[in-house]
């Protein structure tokens, strides 16, 4: 276990704006000594070194932090966790922030998560688990709309279907038994579909204590007033206005305190962020979704309004000090907005050069955290689906949201484009 007394060296798993925002948070903290990423990207290299190591290869991570004297591992990604990394960085005796693999199925696997919230009686949507297609089409035709169709597996955010038609519906279960997911969709769960606002509640854990460390909401239909295709996220703002006190109460009571009874229960403790993905309605949150990492673009919001405390809760969270730890939140407003390439969420081109980023503000207020780059040629190129993720704090939401888009705005990238409208539903 990394001694919290004397400072500390630290790798961060993946090359998103979630981990760009992980590691300048924790940069920000006097404990850290040395910063390392992998892959990281353009973004990270400014802030730490970038390391080219196979992040879901377990033995390979251990192997590195043996060779780096990497104290404590920050794992930012789904599918490292699900395959077992933060097992074998704990049985090589290296701190690490992330949960074990059988803990990791509240997010790999949809039908787990639906049977862990039966036994602890979790409120949440109406489901059913199919293994073939015959059934599924079935169920679906029998049902009617509306309706949500779910690969039970990571599917990197794209593998959740609400269809607007009768043939929508089928062809999403074709596609999905069909291997458009890949091993994700060779199972199903078919859900009620759930009326309300959706935000997201984020807990950290450290096997027994569930400490709330903050609330966002974010955009994820591509076009301006929700609308188009699903995205991974095109903006997000927190806190989330919706999640009052008492829902968040509510929720913790309700859903997330018993389901980590259960989990340990099963002899699966959970250890690291749990991200509550809840449907809000009537004063009362009912669960849509878990997963076992930050969001991505919330977790860019969250970051901002923490700072350097954030390496001091990840610490306390692998360490199982989260009983006597506190979180200090600024009384302030974050908003994030996504830059994405033409064309996302379809098809797009990587390469197009971004000029402008160097002239903007980089302080406690205003970052631009790097998704989707590289280096090249002399400059930052769009290397990604989501490129940027331009951040602001402010004292009100529209405040952080003038400030981000007044960023937005000094960006030079014509193969690039964002909403204009992130913060609507609060605003």
């Amino acid at each position: 276990m990394a001694d919290r007394g004397r400072d500390v060296n630290i790798l961060v798993l993946g090359s998103g704006g979630r981990e760009h925002a992980l590691a300048w948070a924790i940069k920000q903290n006097p404990k850290c000594d040395r910063l390392i990423a992998a892959p990281g990207n353009a973004g990270i290299a400014a802030i730490a070194e970038c390391a080219v190591l196979n992040a879901q290869d377990g033995a390979a991570v251990v192997g590195f932090c043996e060779e780096n004297a990497v104290d404590f591992v920050v794992i930012g990604p789904e599918a490292p966790l699900a395959a077992g990394v933060g097992d074998a960085l704990r049985a090589a005796g290296i701190a690490c922030f992330g949960p074990s693999a059988a803990a990791a199925q509240l997010e790999a696997s949809k039908a787990f998560t639906k049977e862990i919230c039966d036994a602890a009686k979790a409120p949440t949507a109406g489901y059913a688990h199919f293994t073939d297609l015959t059934a599924a089409r079935a169920y679906v035709q029998a049902q009617g709309l509306p309706l949500v169709i779910k690969a039970d597996g990571l599917a990197a955010g794209k593998g959740v279907i609400i269809p607007e038609t009768m043939e929508q519906a089928l062809a999403a279960l074709e596609d999905m038994f069909g291997g458009a997911f890949g091993a994700a969709g060779a199972e199903v769960v078919i859900e009620e579909f759930m009326e309300g606002e959706e935000a997201s509640f984020f807990v950290l854990v450290d096997g027994e204590t569930c400490l709330p460390i903050g609330t966002a909401q974010d955009h994820k239909r591509v076009g301006e007033g929700d609308t188009g295709p699903n995205t991974g996220g095109m903006g997000a703002y927190s806190p989330a206005p919706v999640l009052t006190d008492a829902i968040a109460r509510q929720a913790l009571e309700q859903i997330i305190r018993p389901t980590m009874a259960e989990m340990a229960r099963r002899g699966m403790p959970y250890q690291g962020v749990l991200y509550a993905g809840l449907m809000i309605k009537d004063g009362q949150a009912r669960l849509v979704e878990y997963n076992v990492r930050f969001g991505d673009p919330e977790c860019q919001v969250l970051m901002m309004r923490l700072g350097a405390q954030a390496l001091d809760l990840m610490l306390a969270c692998a360490e199982g000090r989260l009983d006597s730890t506190r979180v200090n939140w600024a009384d302030d407003h974050t908003v994030t907005v996504v830059m994405a390439a033409r064309g996302y969420p379809g098809a797009y081109e990587k390469g197009s050069r971004i000029t402008g980023l160097e002239a903007l503000p980089e302080d406690s207020f205003n970052m631009v955290f790097h998704a989707g780059t590289k280096a090249g040629d002399g400059a930052v190129l769009a290397n990604g689906g989501r490129v940027l993720n331009v951040t602001a704090r402010g004292d009100t939401l529209a405040e952080a949201a003038e400030r981000a888009y007044a960023m937005v705005d000094r960006i030079d990238w014509p193969g690039g484009f964002c909403r204009r409208d992130i913060g609507w539903r609060a605003l």
